[in-house]
């Protein structure tokens, strides 16, 4: 299982939109983010740094792998 990083909120939806999310809306200290094809929709809290587990989450229901997602974090 690979470790993942302590980010915050802004950097994990800056590497969901390099994998073509958009921000849909934001509701007090939550960013929804949408992706048209394929399909999905998620929930980003926009906190100093995420939870792990929070975090890894996200990553599964945005449908990137961990070493994907930290790709995405590196570019």
């Amino acid at each position: 299982m690979t470790k993942l990083p302590a980010i915050s909120g802004k950097k994990c939806m800056k590497a969901l939109m390099l994998n073509g999310f958009y921000i849909k809306r934001r509701e007090g200290s939550h960013i929804i983010l949408k992706r048209d094809i394929p399909f999905s929709q998620l929930v980003v809290p926009d906190h100093k740094e995420l939870d792990r587990g929070t975090l890894r989450a996200i990553i599964r229901q945005s449908g990137l792998s961990v070493p994907e997602f930290i790709n995405l974090l590196q570019k």
